[in-house]
């Protein structure tokens, strides 16, 4: 399955990234101040491939830390769900535990029948 994504997904997307640069060589300057655009104080001159693709990888980083954080109630509740799930398991198996040691007690006791089985009755009930 890896192989497959490697090769409909990584390898095309890859070659588009390197296209992508080749076109886009030319030199831009990224200014962060916003008064002075003339002569910035603070300012990169970068390929502008590298400008996108920076920003690109900024805003998945920035969209995967903010789904993180709204799907956090939802981790809660799963926690939450798997600790009372292992409660009820544990709950359960104490449960059969002590049906099944009753249930060995029951069968050791010489239980007390007569000719044809429990009080006198046979296999429909009838009194005999």
């Amino acid at each position: 399955m890896r192989k497959f994504f490697t090769a409909v997904v990584v390898i095309p997307l890859g070659l588009i990234f390197v296209i992508f640069a080749v076109a886009n060589r030319h030199w831009v300057t990224v200014s962060f101040d916003p008064f002075n655009s003339v002569t910035p104080t603070v300012a990169v001159t970068l390929p502008l491939f590298v400008v996108i693709i920076a920003s690109a990888i900024l805003g998945v980083i920035a969209g995967g830390i903010a789904t993180w954080f709204r799907q956090g109630r939802w981790r809660r509740a799963a926690r939450q769900h798997e600790a009372d799930a292992r409660h009820v398991r544990t709950e359960l198996a104490d449960l059969r535990a002590a049906a099944s040691r009753d249930d060995a007690q029951r069968r050791s006791a010489p239980a007390q029948l007569g000719f044809y089985g429990s009080a006198g009755r046979d296999k429909q009930g009838a009194t005999l």
